[in-house]
């Protein structure tokens, strides 16, 4: 067989085992980390058991106990995608210049007010707004 045939099987064959990969819910690596932990038997027992390779499993186990000890220690903010973030500093930026205008206008309506009587009857139009 020439060795481009050869590459390119090889490559074939890479890709279709790619695309066949089994996808684990996190509910499927929950269960196979917990029968792991609790040593009924070997790991590499359970990761040939249920097709994983010992690095897979040791990696989901970690993972796992790391977000167990976030959770313990109370630390439960979620991580928020860059497009996520962007859109609240957007809207807060919107947010505060609406505010500053409102505050703005607030203080010259009560200057305004300030020349139709308000300090010749004693209560202030600004004790209402």
């Amino acid at each position: 067989m020439s060795k481009e045939r050869k590459q390119s099987t090889e490559a074939a064959v890479r890709e279709i085992r790619r695309k066949t990969r089994r996808k684990f819910s996190p509910e499927e690596k929950v269960r196979i980390v917990l029968e792991g932990l609790r040593g009924e038997q070997s790991v590499s027992e359970l990761c040939r058991r249920e097709g994983i390779a010992a690095n897979l499993y040791y990696r989901w186990s970690k993972d796992f106990l790391e977000a167990g000890k976030k959770q313990l220690a109370g630390d439960t903010v979620r991580e928020a995608t860059s497009d996520e973030v962007k859109g609240l500093r957007s809207e807060n930026q919107e947010l505060k210049e609406v505010v500053a205008e409102i505050t703005l206008k607030n203080r010259v309506l009560k200057k305004s007010l300030v020349g139709y009587g308000e300090e010749e009857c004693g209560v202030g139009f600004g004790d209402y707004l």
